[in-house]
């Protein structure tokens, strides 16, 4: 059990003998209060509101139970503020229950609170990223890579099993214009050195002659026709830009320290989605309009028609239409519990299309979960307007090793490229996350790139900070210390803040929100700073040094669990 719902429980019990409502509807109403770097509070705080009920006479009844609480070995003080009441717990009690807690669980520490008791801990799958093959990878796919990391690592943390899923853009008319015009602009030799590069070459060429060539545009036509119709030569340089495609790729998802567990693709339901098609003429769904679009009437309750296309007038499939094959073979091969799907919020409206056809089909819809996210704006190079994910990368790794040579730390890493480029994917993660998903961003190299501020360089200075202070630990074998050793204002707010860690991470699991996580992280590393400065741990008593260090390692485990949960590794030394 965490050792908030240690405390929660010891209060809920307490409170439950007086008010006659049981300990488990009590237990949840519990939470524990911000910690404060400026002044002393109480730990946690109890509204009773919609226990009591919401009568006249309700702030009677919380005044007429707080006079009745009474101190035990756990609780020692007591307040009543506007209805509210607040719980003080003995102090060396919360120091000697909170760190051996974290000494005990380690980076578990918070998910085995009985808050999370309210999520299924079934399968769950995470669709992210999905890059369009073909092509380099786009900045724009950065956001749904780090976003539905973040959610599968959080869902796997929770007792989830975890399937990630990588569903390729790997069919389409883009397809059709790049077989069209690879034998007029490719070059085999180039596409062996930088395919993507080449490829995206090959396709800004063919576009363009497109427009101007009506004969182009006929070619990319008949060439999806020959991949539909599974024309061996078509499916032959189809697989070749796919493979050589998903080999690059594969080189950004290890900068990022990304894992799929499958890769999937459009075209695995190319024939699939035909028997969709066949479905919905059998459940009567299908509608065929005057220029032949195969499309269903997603209106509900009597209201006007809305009509979603599944089927082109040349009999070819749709996004959409390989989308409801991959939602229903993923329900009959897998069952899960939760399907999420990571994109921007373009495609809100597909989306919504997907499961009212779902629904329509008989399919339990409400499995599945769009987790939107907006634009980034902004984002350039010294190079200017950035198109690609890897000069962002790039940008970002000699960005810091630049202000790592200014500030000459980079002598005391063993790899300096290789921290800084740790330390500039953390900068980006958390310049990402810092908001609500669903809003656009305007990113800022500078802002995400300072050492102070809320930013994913003040995370990694303060992580490698701590390890550098516990390597003068010679004691770190002997569990027991000294709890009177750990009773100053920045210790004890601290350990508060601590105690908040299971309600982030059930919040954040509650809407698949990042920010909270960021905002406890950010509050985490300043109250570690403030306690470092305070609490010196060098020319302290052998007693009082045993104490402190053991204090810091549970800021660093809780700090370095947190800051894994949004995909950033963590760095010993900067």
């Amino acid at each position: 059990m965490v050792m908030a719902c240690f405390f929660r429980r010891a209060i809920a019990e307490q409170v439950s003998r007086l008010v006659d409502v049981p300990s488990e509807k009590i237990l949840h109403h519990i939470h524990a209060i911000p910690a404060s770097r400026k002044r002393s509070s109480n730990d946690f705080q109890l509204h009773l509101r919609s226990l009591l009920g919401d009568a006249g006479n309700y702030e009677e009844k919380v005044q007429n139970l707080a006079h009745k609480l009474v101190s035990d070995s756990v609780v020692n003080e007591f307040g009543l503020s506007r209805g509210v009441l607040t719980f003080k717990v003995h102090r060396p009690l919360l120091v000697e229950k909170v760190v051996a807690k974290i000494r005990q669980d380690g980076a578990r520490y918070g998910f085995n609170s009985a808050l999370l008791s309210d999520f299924t801990k079934g399968l769950a799958l995470v669709e992210y990223s999905s890059p369009n093959i073909a092509k380099k990878f786009h900045v724009g796919h950065l956001r749904s890579t780090i976003i539905g990391n973040f959610i599968a690592n959080l869902k796997a943390a929770a007792g989830n099993e975890v399937i990630r899923v990588n569903y390729l853009g790997d069919w389409g008319l883009q397809f059709g214009l790049l077989g069209a015009g690879f034998s007029r602009f490719g070059c085999e030799e180039k596409l062996q050195s930088n395919a993507l590069q080449h490829l995206f070459e090959v396709y800004v060429k063919v576009n363009e002659a497109a427009e101007k060539d009506e004969e182009m545009k006929r070619s990319a036509r008949e060439f999806m026709r020959e991949l539909e119709s599974g024309n061996p030569q078509a499916i032959s340089l189809w697989t070749h830009f796919r493979g050589l495609s998903i080999e690059e790729y594969a080189k950004v998802y290890k900068r990022l320290g990304v894992q799929f567990d499958e890769y999937s693709g459009e075209s695995f339901y190319r024939e699939k989605s035909q028997d969709i098609l066949n479905l919905l003429r059998s459940e009567n769904i299908l509608q065929i309009t005057k220029d032949g679009k195969g499309v269903v009437d997603l209106k509900e309750n009597g209201d006007m028609p809305v009509y979603a296309t599944v089927m082109r007038s040349d009999g070819t499939t749709l996004y959409l239409t390989r989308d409801i094959a991959a939602a229903i073979d993923r329900m009959e091969k897998y069952n899960f519990d939760k399907m999420v799907y990571v994109t921007d919020k373009s495609q809100e409206a597909h989306f919504q299309n997907l499961f009212k056809i779902l629904k329509k089909l008989g399919k339990d819809a409400n499995r599945c979960h769009h987790v939107m996210f907006g634009r980034v704006k902004g984002m350039q190079t010294r190079k200017g307007e950035v198109v690609f994910l890897e000069d962002v990368l790039d940008e970002a790794r000699a960005r810091m090793l630049h202000n790592m040579a200014k500030a000459g730390t980079s002598k005391a890493t063993e790899d300096p490229v290789d921290t800084a480029e740790k330390i500039g994917i953390a900068a980006l993660i958390i310049q990402d996350f810092k908001g609500p998903l669903q809003a656009d961003y305007r990113f800022n190299w500078d802002e995400a790139l300072q050492s102070v501020g809320d930013t994913g360089v003040f995370l990694q200075y303060t992580h490698a900070r701590l390890q550098s202070l516990l390597t003068m630990w010679s004691t770190r074998g002997e569990e027991d210390f000294n709890v009177s050793c750990l009773q100053e204002p920045s210790a004890i707010a601290t350990l508060q803040h601590l105690l908040r860690y299971d309600e982030v991470i059930y919040k954040s699991l509650k809407e698949l929100q990042p920010k909270y996580l960021v905002a406890y992280l950010m509050g985490l590393g300043h109250l570690a700073n403030v306690a470092h400065h305070s609490l010196q741990v060098k020319g302290s008593t052998p007693e009082v040094a045993h104490a402190r260090l053991h204090f810091f390692n549970t800021i660093r485990v809780v700090l370095a669990s947190g800051m894994q949960l949004l995909g950033i590794t963590p760095v010993d030394k900067m």
